[in-house]
């Protein structure tokens, strides 16, 4: 097993002859596939319960910066259940050194998730980030070019991907079932109420905190800007279009059949509360992307939108279901998810099923459903590597995940953007072409070669 610093130091980047998977020699399907989850405070449980739920593989070692989470989630998904305890760490360098690890969950905050997938797939793991793959544009390239250089898989966390409902939802519209479709809209509206303010304090005691600024300026300590609240600060999160909206921003891209737009505005505000966030809490992003085959101006157009208080929920798919699947709408009010409109109808769509509406009249049409299992698939793939062909999600994941980071600088910067895909830059824009990437904290540097 070769680490990172031998893996680099043998000259693999620039032969591109990397090995598949780590130690052991994959003899089947029936091998035992032994995993690690990297931040485990939040949604880094769903992944554990998720890996110990599928036959023959085994979580076996898990890595957070805070050291008090570790005896409450051994015991509550290990010990109790009577599986054995995984092994710790708190750095992860140290953790992708681990021969008897074949792949990882990155579930950390989000200007760590670029940082840590390349540190395991530079060592030979196989790596599954969570949503969105990148804190910034420049990292979501960085990121795609490792998976095209080094032999492992790597998943981006757009779960819907895996879903039979999504599926059938692409390739319906595809297919021209709504016939020309010129504009999708991606809904991410949640009940949030303030984070409130709090002082700076000392860092606590067993929270390695200089791990977990990592790549971001050195700041002290606040309970704001740490476990969850972290997402509202532009040092470590996205907001809500980069948290719940990386779903829906995924979704109408890939059912509008568009990778990068060629303009982009986006108006909003962080309103109603006087607190510590520094992300909108009410976004409206628009897109604009070139559609050669289409009519009249021969473009789509792509809409986003974000609200934390009180809202509609848009169609009556989702008021017909309020409080009936926990997600879509939910008794609490939200409502997540996504309307196309075409030039035959429009299709309204959860996570977990479609419906169209033809016509002038609006009358019911074809529908579809169905959930699947994000973490299977990967442990799947993990017997059988497949890199050339598994990771082309990753690349969908960077150019949904792009339309995040474009949107929130016009919002930051307050005005319409013109961006050229071919050259993946803002046109004769230094001001918004610098906000493409972000200074690193040594040593935590996102690679330029990787």
């Amino acid at each position: 097993m070769m680490t990172r610093r031998n893996f680099l130091k043998q000259g693999s980047v620039a032969t591109g002859a990397l090995l598949i998977g780590t130690h052991r020699a994959w003899a089947g399907a029936n091998d035992r596939v032994r995993l690690a989850v990297v931040g485990i405070h939040g949604m880094g449980q769903s992944h554990i319960a998720a890996y110990n739920a599928l036959p023959n593989v085994e979580v076996a070692a898990l890595c957070d910066v805070d050291e008090n989470l570790f005896p409450e989630v051994i015991a509550k998904h290990f010990t109790k259940k009577n599986r054995p305890a995984p092994k710790t760490y708190t750095d992860i360098r140290k953790m992708v050194e681990d021969k008897e690890i074949d792949g990882f969950s990155v579930v950390t905050p989000n200007h760590w998730h670029t940082l840590a997938a390349i540190y395991g797939i530079q060592a030979g793991k196989h790596v599954s980030v969570e949503k969105p793959c990148c804190h910034n544009f420049y990292e979501g390239r960085k990121l795609v070019e490792a998976s095209k250089t080094y032999r492992v898989l790597v998943q981006d966390g757009a779960e819907q991907r895996s879903n039979p409902c999504s599926q059938t939802m692409a390739q319906f519209l595809q297919d021209g079932g709504l016939g020309e479709v010129y504009m999708a809209k991606g809904l991410c509206y949640k009940w949030r109420k303030t984070i409130g303010h709090f002082e700076d304090e000392p860092v606590p005691k067993g929270v390695h905190y200089d791990l977990w600024q990592g790549p971001a300026p050195a700041r002290p300590f606040n309970k704001n800007r740490f476990h969850y609240e972290w997402h509202w600060n532009w040092d470590y999160g996205n907001g809500d279009m980069g948290n719940q909206g990386v779903h829906e921003m995924d979704i109408a891209r890939w059912g509008l059949g568009v990778k990068l737009p060629t303009k982009i505005s986006a108006m909003g505000g962080h309103v109603m509360f006087n607190d510590d966030q520094q992300t909108p809490n009410v976004l409206m992003a628009m897109y604009e992307f070139p559609n050669p085959d289409g009519g009249g101006d021969k473009k789509k157009i792509l809409q986003f939108e974000a609200r934390h208080w009180v809202s509609n929920s848009e169609d009556g798919m989702w008021m017909k279901k309020a409080g009936a699947d926990g997600y879509m709408a939910t008794s609490a009010g939200n409502t997540c998810g996504n309307l196309f409109f075409g030039s035959k109808g429009y299709m309204a769509k959860s996570v977990s099923e479609w419906r169209t509406f033809m016509g002038e009249k609006r009358e019911a049409g074809p529908t579809g459903k169905g959930a699947g299992n994000h973490y299977e698939v990967f442990v799947n793939a993990i017997r059988e590597p497949k890199p050339e062909e598994f990771n082309k999600s990753i690349q969908e994941g960077f150019y949904s995940c792009a339309l995040i980071h474009l949107g929130n600088i016009s919002y930051r910067l307050g005005r319409s953007l013109e961006f050229d895909p071919a050259t993946m830059t803002f046109k004769n824009d230094k001001e918004a072409n610098a906000m493409l990437t972000r200074e690193y904290r040594a040593p935590f540097v996102v690679p330029e070669k990787v």
